[in-house]
């Protein structure tokens, strides 16, 4: 009895640790879709995540160098979207944790009832040496995409170490019951499901208290992807939501916990070793501070440059200054804009050459991904700060070369993919912030 006893505990403690479900069901919705991958909490940890309609009852991913030889167990969440429907998902989120730097990983994500197609990506290097390449845009919906083609192609070939989305997605996620979502997170699948995919929320992230945005997306940091910093070769990233000023229905909370947060997360970057390391810091967030566009309230109201109606409460430029952030990424208008290096409407430029040591950040406007509302207009005269404008179609290409060089590049998708601006950025006093 005894030895019956052992063999049934040894069985059921078995069984217990391989957690395997049975697909002894019909599960017609498991099959795993919309797969994309980010940064966890450091650069070699990799997050994917997925959507199933059915519970599949667990999240596994395996992966490997060439051969898939290595397993990762995660969660799931249903996720319900607000609208009339109350159509349902789950959600599933897998870490793959401490990965080899530089190093490329093969992996299909899913569970007994069904696998993704084989996917594959690479680690960035480690440390800080080493050359961070981006493609940077906002307002990309799930039709009139123009740069999708174009940025599934570049990423494909390994042009990207990130993609940064700044904020408004699908046109909407929302839109008939998530329907719309579901096909735009189908359609970057070939870009996030390779490159991890960080992202902002937008003004058309904002139904049901963005819901869609906080469920399908996963970011580093534990705020729902809100507001979360990362670092990445010499650059500190950081991304916040524009929208807690614009959606006050939703609470003055989140606007007072994001500003506390911004405050520490720029002081930590900002201590003698951590700016050594890391002398970059780039900030992107969906509606800008500054822009000439004719047809936008948003160009005059600027909250989170001004601070909160009639208070003026929470104004996030003099962080930007006083921490010395190097270059300050908005989208929300149709459309791309540089400006000379601005704070509080004066223009400071460098030592030498505008962008050479200057001693103010730079601010892009980037939203002309391609969306189902069109180009927006700009301005007849363009502001004193304004440095270059344009109405194509296109997304901007950044490169962080070193320690002392960035490169940005704006590309033209109407002229067939040429680029229409570039410039560089030139710190040459590394030893300190450029706050002045």
């Amino acid at each position: 009895m005894k030895v019956f006893l052992i063999i049934l505990f040894l069985a059921v403690t078995s069984a217990k640790k391989e957690s395997r479900v049975n697909p002894g069901y019909d599960c017609a919705y498991c099959q795993p879709e919309q797969i994309h991958i980010a940064f966890g909490e450091k650069s070699n940890d990799i997050v994917v995540t997925w959507t199933t309609f059915n519970n599949t009852h667990e999240s596994r991913v395996q992966y490997g160098q060439g051969v898939m030889d290595q397993e990762a167990v995660g969660t799931r969440t249903r996720f319900t979207d607000g609208g009339p429907r109350k159509r349902f998902m789950w959600i599933h989120r897998v870490t793959l944790a401490d990965l080899k730097f530089d190093t490329r990983y093969e992996y299909h994500a899913g569970s007994s009832y069904g696998w993704s197609e084989l996917f594959s990506f690479k680690t960035p290097p480690e440390g800080e040496k080493w050359v961070v390449r981006a493609a940077i845009y906002g307002d990309m919906g799930n039709k009139n995409a123009h740069s999708l083609s174009y940025l599934q192609d570049e990423t494909e070939r390994g042009h990207f170490d990130v993609i940064l989305h700044v904020g408004d997605f699908a046109y909407d996620m929302d839109t008939d019951d998530a329907l719309v979502g579901d096909e735009f997170m189908r359609q970057l699948q070939p870009l996030a499901a390779a490159v991890p995919y960080m992202t902002c929320p937008g003004n058309h992230e904002a139904a049901y208290n963005f819901s869609n945005y906080r469920n399908r997306f996963t970011m580093p940091q534990g705020h729902e992807g809100l507001f979360y910093s990362f670092d990445l070769g010499p650059v500190h990233f950081v991304s916040i939501s524009t929208e807690f000023y614009y959606f006050l229905e939703y609470g003055l909370k989140l606007v007072a916990e994001q500003f506390d947060w911004l405050q520490r997360d720029l002081e930590m970057a900002n201590t003698a070793e951590n700016r050594a390391k890391r002398p970059w810091i780039i900030l992107y967030g969906h509606r800008p501070m500054y822009c000439s566009n004719s047809d936008d309230i948003d160009c005059s109201v600027e909250y989170t440059r001004k601070g909160l109606p009639l208070f003026g409460a929470f104004s996030l430029e003099p962080l930007l200054k006083d921490y010395g952030v190097d270059v300050v990424i908005w989208a929300h208008e149709h459309s791309y804009e540089r400006t000379w290096p601005l704070y509080d409407q004066k223009v400071y430029n460098g030592t030498t050459h505008p962008y050479v040591n200057p001693s103010a950040p730079v601010h892009l406007v980037t939203g002309s991904a391609g969306c189902q509302e069109g180009r927006d207009h700009f301005k007849h005269s363009a502001a004193s700060w304004s440095a270059f404008r344009s109405q194509d179609y296109g997304y901007t290409k950044f490169k962080a070369f070193n320690s002392t060089h960035l490169n940005f590049e704006q590309v033209s998708v109407d002229l067939g993919g040429i680029v229409i601006d570039n410039f560089w950025l030139i710190k040459y006093n590394m030893s300190t912030s450029t706050a002045q």
